[in-house]
């Protein structure tokens, strides 16, 4: 992958200047994943967030540094968290053992060399490092894959697996599946899995970067097909039940580094 920084300075192989607009209409942090995150920072006094784009899942408190290439997604950026570093995960400003946690969240994937990047995070960090990610080899759970099979292939393309992440971080490593909820806030794939009616939603799918990788076709054939399976019924009869389905074991996945 490619570790040229994009016009609005995005340094993975996702253009925010172009789909970042109205990103956090549609991405919040999730309440429930949200305390899956907290609890492994622990009481760190020191944190820092790589990629940390919008600010999802950054603690609200003292002691946050974020990091971000992207001049769009620092824009996005509310404004009761500080402003964020212009630099990327595989060159980090900042002395060794800096922090005591550090944290990504659905970030290390668009990374242009993850090792490289992986290694700085241990580096500047003392404590854990706490990473929200996915697994490529689940991904095919999603209902998406009868419909758009191109965004899961190229998800599955972009993802590392666990194992993968593990081995580069070295260490004593845990990697912990998340269940979805219902409910979710963090509009992801998968966070819609029993409201398919959100995913018809262009911002919705502009929020997914997943979308920007496949042909234009693709997009226009999923939206006219789920519309009408919808409209007939066709989805309900084979996945109706996931409308009430409390949580979904899809492909999020928690992967936390101690020393």
């Amino acid at each position: 992958m490619s570790t040229e920084r994009a016009i609005d300075g995005s340094a993975g192989d996702a253009d925010y200047g172009r789909i970042g607009r109205g990103y956090t209409d549609y991405r919040q942090p999730d309440p429930q994943i949200e305390r899956a995150i907290a609890q492994e920072l622990g009481d760190a006094a020191t944190i820092l967030n790589v990629g940390a784009g919008a600010g999802s899942y950054e603690p609200r408190r003292p002691g946050v540094t974020a990091v971000e290439p992207s001049a769009a997604m620092r824009a996005n950026r509310p404004p009761d968290l500080t402003p964020a570093v212009d630099a990327t995960s595989e060159s980090l400003p900042f002395a060794d053992e800096s922090f005591d946690a550090s944290m990504s969240t659905f970030s290390i994937h668009q990374w242009g060399d993850l090792g490289a990047g992986l290694a700085e995070m241990r580096r500047v960090t003392r404590g854990p490092v706490v990473l929200l990610s996915c697994d490529p080899a689940a991904l095919d759970r999603f209902w998406l894959v009868e419909y758009a099979p191109e965004v899961i292939a190229v998800e599955g393309s972009r993802y590392p697996a666990p194992a993968a992440v593990a081995e580069l971080l070295g260490g004593d490593v845990s990697v912990t599946s998340l269940p979805i909820p219902l409910d979710c806030t963090d509009g992801f794939g998968e966070a819609y899995y029993g409201r398919p009616e959100r995913l018809l939603e262009p911002g919705a799918r502009l929020a997914n970067s997943a979308w920007s990788f496949v042909e234009p076709g693709v997009e226009e054939r999923f939206v006219e097909r789920l519309s009408a399976d919808l409209e007939s019924g066709a989805w309900d009869a084979r996945f109706g039940h996931l409308r009430t389905q409390p949580s979904f074991d899809g492909s999020l996945r928690l992967i936390v580094g101690r020393p």
